[in-house]
Protein backbone atom coordinates (compact mmCIF):
# COMPACT_ATOMS: atom_id res chain seq x y z
CA UNK A 1 0.00 0.00 0.00
CA UNK A 2 2.40 2.16 1.13
CA UNK A 3 4.82 1.51 -2.54
CA UNK A 4 1.44 2.15 -4.39
CA UNK A 5 0.67 5.80 -2.64
CA UNK A 6 4.45 6.67 -3.44
CA UNK A 7 3.39 5.73 -7.26
CA UNK A 8 0.39 8.16 -6.82
CA UNK A 9 1.85 11.34 -5.97
CA UNK A 10 4.64 10.86 -7.81
CA UNK A 11 2.62 12.71 -10.93
CA UNK A 12 1.31 15.52 -8.65
CA UNK A 13 4.41 16.14 -7.75
CA UNK A 14 5.89 16.01 -11.05
CA UNK A 15 3.23 18.66 -11.65
CA UNK A 16 3.73 20.88 -8.91
CA UNK A 17 7.38 20.79 -9.69
CA UNK A 18 6.49 22.08 -13.68
CA UNK A 19 4.21 24.19 -12.12
CA UNK A 20 7.64 26.19 -10.39
CA UNK A 21 10.10 25.23 -13.21
CA UNK A 22 7.82 26.42 -16.45
CA UNK A 23 7.51 30.17 -15.67
CA UNK A 24 11.13 30.34 -14.42
CA UNK A 25 12.00 28.49 -17.65
CA UNK A 26 10.09 31.04 -19.60
CA UNK A 27 11.59 34.09 -18.10
CA UNK A 28 15.19 32.40 -18.78
CA UNK A 29 14.29 32.39 -22.86
CA UNK A 30 13.24 36.12 -22.53
CA UNK A 31 16.42 37.13 -20.23
CA UNK A 32 18.19 35.16 -23.24
CA UNK A 33 16.40 36.54 -26.21
CA UNK A 34 16.45 40.11 -24.94
CA UNK A 35 20.36 40.31 -24.31
CA UNK A 36 21.17 39.16 -27.88
CA UNK A 37 19.96 42.48 -28.55
CA UNK A 38 22.73 44.26 -27.12
CA UNK A 39 20.80 45.71 -23.86
CA UNK A 40 22.17 46.22 -20.69
CA UNK A 41 21.49 43.62 -18.18
CA UNK A 42 19.56 46.43 -16.28
CA UNK A 43 17.72 47.53 -19.09
CA UNK A 44 16.73 43.45 -19.99
CA UNK A 45 15.26 42.91 -16.59
CA UNK A 46 13.52 45.65 -16.28
CA UNK A 47 12.05 45.11 -19.82
CA UNK A 48 11.37 41.25 -19.01
CA UNK A 49 9.41 42.25 -16.17
CA UNK A 50 7.38 45.29 -17.67
CA UNK A 51 6.46 42.51 -20.60
CA UNK A 52 5.54 40.00 -17.83
CA UNK A 53 3.41 42.30 -15.56
CA UNK A 54 1.78 45.16 -18.66
CA UNK A 55 1.15 41.54 -20.43
CA UNK A 56 -2.37 41.94 -17.83
CA UNK A 57 -2.89 45.30 -18.86
CA UNK A 58 -5.04 46.58 -21.87
CA UNK A 59 -5.15 50.42 -22.73
CA UNK A 60 -8.27 50.97 -24.22
CA UNK A 61 -7.97 52.93 -27.57
CA UNK A 62 -11.53 53.31 -28.93
CA UNK A 63 -14.78 52.39 -28.85
CA UNK A 64 -16.76 49.97 -31.48
CA UNK A 65 -20.88 49.98 -30.94
CA UNK A 66 -22.76 46.96 -32.46
CA UNK A 67 -25.77 46.74 -33.72
CA UNK A 68 -27.02 43.92 -31.59
CA UNK A 69 -25.88 43.53 -27.29
CA UNK A 70 -23.66 39.69 -27.26
CA UNK A 71 -21.87 37.66 -24.55
CA UNK A 72 -18.58 39.36 -23.45
CA UNK A 73 -15.94 38.21 -20.93
CA UNK A 74 -15.91 40.62 -18.04
CA UNK A 75 -12.41 40.07 -17.56
CA UNK A 76 -10.93 39.96 -20.45
CA UNK A 77 -10.04 43.68 -20.24
CA UNK A 78 -7.55 43.04 -17.79
CA UNK A 79 -6.66 40.02 -19.01
CA UNK A 80 -8.00 38.26 -15.71
CA UNK A 81 -9.56 35.29 -17.34
CA UNK A 82 -6.13 33.29 -16.61
CA UNK A 83 -6.71 33.46 -12.94
CA UNK A 84 -10.25 33.43 -12.35
CA UNK A 85 -13.34 31.80 -13.56
CA UNK A 86 -14.43 33.69 -16.63
CA UNK A 87 -17.53 35.35 -16.33
CA UNK A 88 -19.81 36.90 -19.07
CA UNK A 89 -21.71 40.10 -19.35
CA UNK A 90 -24.16 41.49 -22.04
CA UNK A 91 -23.11 44.54 -23.72
CA UNK A 92 -23.25 46.17 -27.55
CA UNK A 93 -19.80 47.56 -28.09
CA UNK A 94 -15.99 45.95 -28.52
CA UNK A 95 -13.33 48.25 -26.63
CA UNK A 96 -10.37 48.11 -28.96
CA UNK A 97 -7.29 48.06 -27.01
CA UNK A 98 -3.19 47.89 -26.56
CA UNK A 99 -1.77 45.40 -24.58
CA UNK A 100 0.81 47.02 -22.82
CA UNK A 101 3.60 43.73 -22.23
CA UNK A 102 2.35 42.42 -25.90
CA UNK A 103 2.81 45.17 -27.39
CA UNK A 104 3.94 48.69 -26.08
CA UNK A 105 7.35 47.36 -24.61
CA UNK A 106 8.22 45.10 -27.67
CA UNK A 107 7.02 47.96 -30.06
CA UNK A 108 9.20 50.65 -27.86
CA UNK A 109 12.57 47.97 -28.15
CA UNK A 110 11.91 47.42 -31.87
CA UNK A 111 11.95 51.05 -32.52
CA UNK A 112 15.27 51.19 -30.14
CA UNK A 113 17.07 48.41 -31.92
CA UNK A 114 15.95 50.09 -35.47
CA UNK A 115 18.09 53.14 -34.05
CA UNK A 116 20.66 50.91 -33.51
CA UNK A 117 20.64 49.35 -36.44
CA UNK A 118 20.45 52.84 -38.66
CA UNK A 119 23.66 53.69 -37.31
CA UNK A 120 25.29 50.84 -38.96
CA UNK A 121 24.22 52.63 -42.27
CA UNK A 122 20.98 53.39 -44.49
CA UNK A 123 21.78 50.23 -46.42
CA UNK A 124 21.88 48.18 -43.27
CA UNK A 125 18.49 49.53 -42.29
CA UNK A 126 17.29 49.45 -45.08
CA UNK A 127 17.71 46.15 -45.37
CA UNK A 128 16.12 45.32 -41.73
CA UNK A 129 12.72 47.48 -43.26
CA UNK A 130 12.82 44.75 -45.92
CA UNK A 131 12.99 41.85 -43.39
CA UNK A 132 9.67 43.81 -41.58
CA UNK A 133 8.12 44.05 -44.49
CA UNK A 134 8.33 40.74 -46.07
CA UNK A 135 7.19 39.55 -42.47
CA UNK A 136 4.52 42.16 -42.75
CA UNK A 137 3.27 40.42 -45.94
CA UNK A 138 3.35 36.81 -44.33
CA UNK A 139 1.22 37.68 -41.51
CA UNK A 140 -1.39 39.87 -43.96
CA UNK A 141 -2.64 36.78 -45.57
CA UNK A 142 -1.86 34.07 -42.67
CA UNK A 143 -3.79 36.41 -40.09
CA UNK A 144 -7.73 35.25 -39.45
CA UNK A 145 -10.75 37.17 -37.79
CA UNK A 146 -11.32 34.50 -34.40
CA UNK A 147 -14.72 35.39 -32.69
CA UNK A 148 -14.68 36.05 -28.97
CA UNK A 149 -10.54 36.56 -29.65
CA UNK A 150 -10.18 39.00 -32.39
CA UNK A 151 -7.02 38.59 -35.06
CA UNK A 152 -5.29 35.65 -34.72
CA UNK A 153 -2.82 34.16 -36.64
CA UNK A 154 0.01 30.80 -35.99
CA UNK A 155 2.38 31.43 -33.74
CA UNK A 156 5.67 30.38 -35.19
CA UNK A 157 5.06 31.67 -38.92
CA UNK A 158 6.11 34.91 -37.93
CA UNK A 159 8.94 34.12 -35.71
CA UNK A 160 10.33 31.69 -38.78
CA UNK A 161 10.10 34.13 -41.37
CA UNK A 162 11.95 37.09 -39.50
CA UNK A 163 14.58 34.83 -38.55
CA UNK A 164 15.06 33.96 -41.59
CA UNK A 165 15.05 37.52 -43.30
CA UNK A 166 17.57 38.13 -41.16
CA UNK A 167 19.78 35.60 -41.61
CA UNK A 168 19.55 35.81 -45.10
CA UNK A 169 19.78 39.60 -45.33
CA UNK A 170 22.20 40.77 -42.69
CA UNK A 171 23.77 37.76 -41.00
CA UNK A 172 25.89 39.97 -38.53
CA UNK A 173 23.08 41.92 -37.23
CA UNK A 174 20.54 38.77 -37.03
CA UNK A 175 18.85 38.95 -33.82
CA UNK A 176 17.57 42.42 -33.60
CA UNK A 177 16.58 42.67 -37.17
CA UNK A 178 15.06 39.55 -36.66
CA UNK A 179 13.27 40.86 -33.35
CA UNK A 180 12.21 43.67 -34.85
CA UNK A 181 10.89 41.75 -38.18
CA UNK A 182 9.00 39.55 -35.41
CA UNK A 183 7.42 42.35 -33.44
CA UNK A 184 6.42 44.88 -36.41
CA UNK A 185 5.49 42.09 -38.84
CA UNK A 186 2.61 40.50 -36.62
CA UNK A 187 1.54 44.21 -34.98
CA UNK A 188 1.22 45.53 -38.86
CA UNK A 189 -0.18 42.81 -40.99
CA UNK A 190 -2.31 41.00 -38.63
CA UNK A 191 -3.08 43.83 -36.62
CA UNK A 192 -3.48 47.02 -37.98
CA UNK A 193 -4.24 46.17 -41.72
CA UNK A 194 -7.08 43.86 -40.44
CA UNK A 195 -8.60 46.43 -37.65
CA UNK A 196 -11.92 46.71 -40.42
CA UNK A 197 -12.35 42.80 -39.88
CA UNK A 198 -12.25 43.21 -35.71
CA UNK A 199 -15.93 45.10 -36.55
CA UNK A 200 -17.67 41.96 -37.88
CA UNK A 201 -16.60 40.01 -34.43
CA UNK A 202 -18.90 39.53 -31.66
CA UNK A 203 -15.92 40.36 -28.87
CA UNK A 204 -16.30 42.19 -25.54
CA UNK A 205 -12.17 43.84 -25.90
CA UNK A 206 -10.41 43.20 -29.48
CA UNK A 207 -6.28 43.46 -27.90
CA UNK A 208 -3.28 44.73 -30.10
CA UNK A 209 -0.51 42.02 -28.82
CA UNK A 210 -3.29 39.84 -26.71
CA UNK A 211 -4.19 39.23 -23.52
CA UNK A 212 -1.43 37.75 -22.26
CA UNK A 213 2.77 37.40 -22.10
CA UNK A 214 3.46 35.42 -24.77
CA UNK A 215 0.87 36.01 -26.81
CA UNK A 216 1.02 37.39 -30.38
CA UNK A 217 3.68 40.42 -31.24
CA UNK A 218 6.02 39.43 -28.04
CA UNK A 219 6.47 35.78 -28.38
CA UNK A 220 7.09 36.06 -32.25
CA UNK A 221 10.03 38.65 -31.62
CA UNK A 222 11.59 36.72 -28.79
CA UNK A 223 11.44 33.49 -31.13
CA UNK A 224 12.64 34.90 -34.04
CA UNK A 225 15.52 36.81 -31.96
CA UNK A 226 16.42 33.04 -30.43
CA UNK A 227 16.03 31.36 -34.13
CA UNK A 228 18.51 34.14 -35.50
Amino acid sequence: MQSGNTQGCLPLFLFAVFVVLFPLFLADVMITALGRLGLSPRVTLLAAMGIFIGGMINIPVRRIERNQPFDASSCRFFGLQRFFADQTCRQQHTVLAVNVGGCVIPCAIAAYELFRIAGHGPGVLGLALTAVGINVFICYHTARPVANVGIAMPALVPAIAAAACALLLYRELAPPIAFCAGVLGPLIGADLLHLKEIEKLNTGVASIGGAGTFDGIVLSGLLATLLA
